[in-house]
């Protein structure tokens, strides 16, 4: 996959910043591990130079929009398989949804405007746990069964 792409000249999609696949686009890590939302001026600058007015990425799994001051919307739809999960970069972090269910937008144009309507569904995640559990993972397993890293 490439690391950003255009979707009917309307949207553009990218896996974390249209610059990384690794930096998390609305959400900032802090050295002592907290995980915070970003604030609106990095998030900005991020999308300088975009011209869709709807921006989809992702890499934190957690579902968030974020209006920008000229009206483009970023949205990160959140995580249908992955509620919780620990990473290392920029620092040792630990991100959990709180709940396991499968997580997702619906996106709509209305009026020129992008809107943004999240889910959450519950799914037989006690099957996905218990196969995370055989495959010798049980933090996945934890985050799987209940959006807590345990």
């Amino acid at each position: 996959m490439p690391p950003k792409l255009v979707f009917r000249d309307q949207v553009l999609l990218c896996h974390a910043t249209p610059d990384s696949d690794e930096v998390y686009w609305l959400e900032t890590v802090l050295p002592d591990g907290t995980v915070r939302m970003s604030s609106l001026e990095a998030i900005e600058k991020a999308a300088e130079g975009i011209a869709q007015r709807l921006i989809l990425c992702g890499h934190s799994h957690i579902a968030r929009a974020v209006r920008l001051a000229d009206g483009r919307m970023v949205v990160n739809p959140g995580s249908v398989g992955s509620p919780g999960y620990r990473d290392v970069h920029p620092f040792p972090h630990v991100v959990e949804a709180g709940t396991p269910d499968a997580r997702y937008a619906i996106l709509e144009l209305v009026d020129g405007t992008w809107r943004a309507t999240f889910r959450h569904v519950p799914y037989d995640h006690d099957a996905m746990a218990a196969l995370a559990r055989r495959n010798g993972q049980p933090e996945l397993a934890s985050a799987l069964a209940t959006g807590w890293i345990r």
